[in-house]
């Protein structure tokens, strides 16, 4: 079976195996360059680095998003007023619900968010717009 390997990668058929490398433009390459000179490592390392960083960050993102599906249009209200600094009274409020029925959703959000308070909601979701939800 090697020797099938070995021939199918000579012939270009097969990639060999290893790590894999991506072309990048030149405004790209100049600063993945300067930053291994900065960091005086390999350029590759670094952006193995950078995409393995970035995917990360993708995944975490995307984890996110399927936990706010999860949420009800009241939890995502309360979750999306939140981030804009609005208090459980003013929630209560804008919602015409009681404060004790805020609080019931917000526990349930942070359950299904896994999160323990309202400042690890707004730190979570800190890069997402609700301008929308002021309206």
């Amino acid at each position: 079976m090697k020797l099938w390997n070995d021939f199918l990668v000579r012939i270009g058929l097969k990639r060999p195996p290893g790590p894999r490398y991506f072309e990048l433009d030149e405004t790209l390459s100049l600063k993945l360059v300067a930053l291994a000179d900065q960091e005086r490592r390999p350029a590759r390392e670094v952006q193995a680095d950078l995409i393995e960083t970035g995917l990360s960050q993708r995944d975490n993102q995307n984890e996110l998003v399927r936990r706010w599906q999860s949420l009800s249009v009241r939890e995502q209200q309360i979750t999306a007023l939140t981030c804009l600094g609005y208090t459980n009274g003013q929630i209560a409020v804008r919602l015409s619900i009681s404060i004790e029925t805020v609080k019931t959703h917000m526990r349930n959000l942070l359950v299904k968010f896994d999160l323990h308070g309202k400042a690890q909601v707004k730190k979570a979701l800190e890069k997402w717009d609700f301008s929308e939800w002021e309206k």
